[in-house]
């Protein structure tokens, strides 16, 4: 039960920052040059690069954070059906 909720608080902790990376994209990149910025991205790029390498942007969007979310979503339900 506990290693379950750790792992559903883990990723819910982690969505919460690529959410929070994703608000910084939209702001001017002198916004961006902190280290509170440059932490959220040290902490999801590794996840968002290699999905981006399957999916490709689209109108010069980038889908790799959806994906990461579906994904994410899709892991905490089935740790929830698993463990919880």
């Amino acid at each position: 039960m506990v290693p379950g909720r750790l792992l559903v608080a883990l990723i819910d902790i982690y969505s919460l920052v690529l959410l929070v990376r994703i608000l910084f994209s939209w702001a001017p990149p002198e916004a961006r040059d902190n280290e509170f910025y440059r932490f959220l991205h040290a902490i999801t790029e590794p996840v968002m690069r290699p999905l981006r390498r399957i999916i490709p942007p689209v109108g010069g969007f980038d889908l790799s954070p959806i994906a990461l979310f579906v994904g994410l979503a899709i892991l905490e339900r089935l740790i929830r059906g698993w463990l919880l």
